[in-house]
């Protein structure tokens, strides 16, 4: 890409417009898009007005947001009506949504009246519905076509559709019936029926389902595009599997953002300003701070304790930081499952039992080690005087860095699923969360054991 963007630059240099343009239709889209991106404010909207109209539509769709938005007020209204007639509808639903209210009205203003009937309609599902993802521009036939005659109408409608390479059978009221993939039907004999070649186990999902999974029914199937109906099972849409990659990536994104303790937001981390950041992050940063005052009150209540053995807050830090890390791998793994459907809301307890066991062995190996650590480097001055409480010390230690990992892992297995269960994100009992509650309950178990040896 960096020798086109610099053989483009060079053109609109040399003012050759016409090799310029022929240069950018022989350009992926994306990468034509990258370029444009890069051009001073002033310049783009000059140099987008010298493409042709597809070629402007497609890369129009490949713009980030703020940058259509650029374009859009910088357009005539005859402008703007020729790239939305252009665009698929999916692509033009997904830059309104990302649109102020004022460039909506704007777009929709200069639409066609069928085209924003179509796009409203779209805007009507539910956020992160299906629906809210599907596109419109798919092929339907007949089951009563011949071969001929499907691709006879593949070849008359199919420039403008999404994608050829699958085609959808209904009735006369739209009922999905059967799926013809290109393939059958360019193999297939003349007067063959699409009736007897139409796969009739079909695939598909409805309008209100989530789109994450959606997302995951074409990965798992390996299919192109997933057939989207309504109550009636009435074709409506589809989504395709370049729709499904952009879910599953700002899925992925969003559930990383929550296990970090930050609230979603879908703008690049370079165009968020310093004020939208500092929002993202304050909220869960004081509740877990709030949250974090019951450490304290337990260190309070026990500084008798404190006072007479000192040596136990050493292994503060250590203890709590073992317990989180066990809680957060646990929870990782199994938010990671729930979200490619490896668990279901019925393998609680199968999932529990799992991690009980694995929470024995860590436990037990890092209580070994942990104990091993204690006497060897942190008593070691002490180890050769004969000072009793050394062991006494390392045992409690290691009794506890035990007892932490299985509560942590059992923790870290159970808040997910009972997140979803609660049709909660499981994301959020992730580990900025999960690790508030075991460094408590970490704090209590090792008082309490030091207390039941100790005797204090």
């Amino acid at each position: 890409m960096i020798q086109n963007k610099e053989m483009l630059l060079e053109l609109l240099d040399s003012r050759r417009y016409s090799t310029f343009i022929k240069a950018v239709d022989e350009l992926n889209p994306v990468d034509a898009a990258e370029f444009f991106s890069e051009l001073p404010e002033e310049k783009l909207p000059v140099v987008f007005r010298m493409l042709k109209k597809d070629t402007a539509a497609e890369i129009f769709a490949e713009f980030e947001p703020d940058v259509q938005e650029k374009l859009i007020r910088a357009m005539t209204d005859k402008e703007i009506g020729g790239i939305l007639e252009e665009l698929f509808v999916d692509d033009a639903v997904d830059m309104l949504e990302e649109m102020p209210a004022s460039v909506v009205n704007t777009i929709l203003k200069n639409a066609k009246p069928e085209t924003r009937a179509e796009i409203n309609r779209f805007l009507s599902y539910p956020e992160d519905s299906a629906g809210s993802v599907m596109t419109s521009e798919f092929i339907d036939l007949k089951k009563d076509m011949t071969t001929t005659q499907a691709i006879d109408r593949i070849r008359k409608i199919g420039l403008d559709k999404e994608t050829i390479y699958v085609a959808y059978v209904t009735d006369k009221s739209r009922v999905l019936e059967g799926v013809v993939p290109l393939k059958a039907l360019l193999f297939a004999k003349p007067d063959d029926k699409i009736g007897d070649l139409m796969n009739r186990d079909v695939i598909f999902a409805y309008t209100h389902d989530d789109q994450e999974t959606v997302a995951n029914m074409i990965s798992h199937y390996d299919i192109l595009a997933l057939p989207i109906v309504d109550k009636e099972k009435r074709l409506v849409g589809i989504v395709t599997v370049d729709d499904a990659l952009d879910v599953l990536e700002t899925e992925a994104t969003e559930d990383m953002q929550k296990m970090a303790a930050v609230l979603p937001n879908e703008k690049p981390y370079l165009k968020t300003g310093v004020f939208a950041t500092w929002k993202q992050r304050i909220p869960w940063l004081l509740l877990l701070m709030v949250s974090a005052t019951f450490t304290s009150t337990i260190i309070t209540h026990y500084e008798v304790a404190i006072g007479a053995y000192a040596i136990l807050t050493a292994f503060f830090p250590m203890l709590m930081d073992t317990g989180g890390n066990a809680g957060g791998q646990t929870s990782v793994t199994v938010i990671r499952g729930l979200s490619l459907g490896e668990i279901q809301l019925r393998d609680y307890f199968k999932v529990i039992w799992k991690e009980f066991r694995v929470a024995l062995l860590c436990g037990a190996t890092i209580a070994v080690a942990t104990f091993a650590k204690v006497m060897l480097i942190d008593f070691k001055a002490q180890l050769y005087s004969g000072d009793q409480n050394n062991l006494v010390i390392a045992l409690i230690v290691s009794i506890t860095v035990c007892s932490a990992i299985v509560f942590a892992k059992l923790v870290g297995a159970s808040l997910p699923i009972l997140a979803k269960r609660l049709k909660l994100d499981p994301a959020v009992m992730a580990s900025p969360f999960i690790t508030t509650i075991v460094d408590t309950v970490t704090l209590i178990i090792y008082f309490k054991i030091a207390q039941g040896i100790l005797h204090f």
